[in-house]
């Protein structure tokens, strides 16, 4: 009588395969603070010159005072100004001189 190991239709089993190694990449999320749709188009908000530049060149958002975000793109004189803007602005220190204007 034959053997099993003398079976010449049996499969043999594969031999096991080598361990694989899974990396795990840490990355940092940017989160985006969201605009709520339409809010942008109803006032004209106060942002710094400079971050208003900036967004021109470059396509970002900016953050008004009052926290919204939107990338700007219409004259802010065809609006009334925000508010909320408007509050914080003039409870800051020196309310009234340079450095934010409006968007």
């Amino acid at each position: 009588m034959s053997s099993p190991t003398d079976d010449p239709y049996r499969t043999q089993p594969e031999a096991p395969a080598a361990p694989s190694r899974t990396a795990v990449l840490d990355r940092e999320e940017q989160v985006r603070e969201e605009a709520a749709p339409g809010d942008h188009e109803r006032f004209a908000h106060y942002v710094k010159k400079e971050k208003i530049m900036e967004s021109a060149l470059s396509g970002d958002p900016v953050i008004a005072l009052c926290g919204k975000v939107w990338v700007p793109g219409r004259d802010p004189k065809r609006f009334p100004v925000c508010p909320t803007c408007k509050e914080i602005y003039e409870s800051l220190s020196g309310g009234g001189k340079g450095g934010d204007d409006k968007d």
